[in-house]
């Protein structure tokens, strides 16, 4: 099983969610700011990145976890990605998409445009982190959905 976890950046809801979810961090104490900072990926990707799917880890099941970013492409983008993985003949059953966005507070919006697109990380990074911090048990509980719905799924 492959679980691609999504967001508009690639740099901060999805990469939380990804790292809950591969045991990476932990899905019931709120990381610190330092830890926030030592995961994959977070806060740290930049337009020339977009698009690409990282790989994060396994979970205990043997599922790999991934991040990516989908920007403007909304619902499209599952559509596009499984287009793309029937070709390489990648069974669908075999692929989980994830949306982080719904989780995404203003706080991580503000902060992550300040820090990734405007690239103020000194301003925006401390408003980011608050901002996975205050919604980093909707992340937790996003993740643990999944893995129930799929978590023994393996590819």
């Amino acid at each position: 099983m492959h679980v691609i976890y999504h967001c508009y950046g690639g740099s901060h809801s999805s990469v939380t969610a990804a790292c809950i979810h591969a045991g990476l961090i932990k899905d019931n104490i709120i990381p610190n700011a330092e830890k926030l900072l030592k995961l994959p990926y977070y806060d740290q990707q930049v337009a020339k990145d977009h698009g690409y799917i990282r790989y994060i880890g396994n979970d205990e099941y043997g599922n790999k976890i991934y991040i990516t970013s989908k920007h403007n492409l909304a619902k499209d983008y599952e559509t596009i990605m499984r287009s793309i993985a029937g070709m390489m003949e990648i069974p669908n059953d075999q692929l989980v998409f994830v949306d982080t966005m719904p989780y995404v507070n203003w706080l991580m919006v503000i902060g992550g445009y300040l820090s990734r697109r405007l690239g103020f990380t000194k301003l925006g990074r401390p408003i980011v982190i608050k901002g996975t911090q205050i919604s980093f048990f909707k992340f937790s509980h996003l993740v643990n959905i999944i893995k129930t719905k799929y978590g023994r799924l393996k590819s």
